[in-house]
């Protein structure tokens, strides 16, 4: 029986880009793409938006996804964090429902790319290690170590700690950053602790082409191409 329930968090409100999360992207609306995804894992169970607004919900719904309650408002501000989000719908379905999934999945909507076989390869692991809680992440862009910062009085300065010594990107340890598509957790350990990054949290490493995270106007712009040429290659 499957026991992780996915939750894919879409608020209304969006100051960078309005409507973002049912924007259009390569004909389908965004949210669509996360939707399907979970729709399509061996590995899900249910498949439920949390979301503040009625065109969010309808949209969610004509793609598949469960909306059983409307989020509150409280929950639903730009500044927002996820866990309690989350917290909210573990509350929800256990109170109304008496749902408790072994794991809940949380799915960003502006992570399009991320595909049906990331989100099975998470579950695995998540399995395999016994994990409290598994995050998606990436190869850093931009290694810290060769990061800067501006001082004050305009000086380029390095921004932290750092070996002494010329430091060649290809001799550096690799360093990953979160990318946002996959949160997997066990809901008693999130209700505990209030954070997806435990003792016991594993990584689950994807590769940048399946990693963008849209949140400003440019980056949908990018992932429409992305969209559009994977369509005609036939990848998606």
């Amino acid at each position: 029986m499957k026991k992780v329930i996915a939750l894919v968090t879409a608020r209304g409100g969006s100051e960078s880009i309005p409507g973002k999360n049912i924007a259009p992207l390569a004909g389908r609306p965004l949210i669509a793409w996360t939707i399907g995804a979970a729709l399509k894992s061996d590995a899900v169970r249910r498949v439920i938006v949390s979301t503040d607004d009625a065109d969010i919900a309808s949209v969610s719904k004509e793609f598949g996804a469960e909306v059983p309650f409307l989020r509150p408002k409280e929950l639903s501000g730009d500044d927002s964090p996820h866990v309690p989000v989350v917290v909210h719908a573990i509350n929800w379905l256990y109170t109304n429902e008496n749902e408790q999934p072994e794991y809940i999945l949380l799915l960003q909507p502006t992570s399009p790319f991320r595909s049906p076989e990331d989100i099975n390869c998470a579950i695995r692991l998540a399995y395999k290690r016994k994990a409290d809680c598994v995050v998606s992440v990436s190869e850093a862009l931009s290694h810290p170590y060769l990061t800067k910062r501006i001082a004050p009085e305009g000086k380029l300065v390095v921004f932290g700690t750092r070996p002494e010594g010329y430091l060649r990107r290809q001799d550096l340890p690799k360093a990953y950053v979160p990318n946002g598509a996959i949160y997997l957790i066990r809901p008693n350990v999130l209700m505990e602790k209030m954070t997806f990054y435990t003792e016991e949290t594993y990584a689950y490493t994807m590769p940048m082409e399946r990693a963008i995270d849209i949140d400003t106007p440019w980056e949908l712009y990018v992932a429409n191409l992305i969209a559009k040429d994977q369509e005609k290659a036939g990848i998606i």
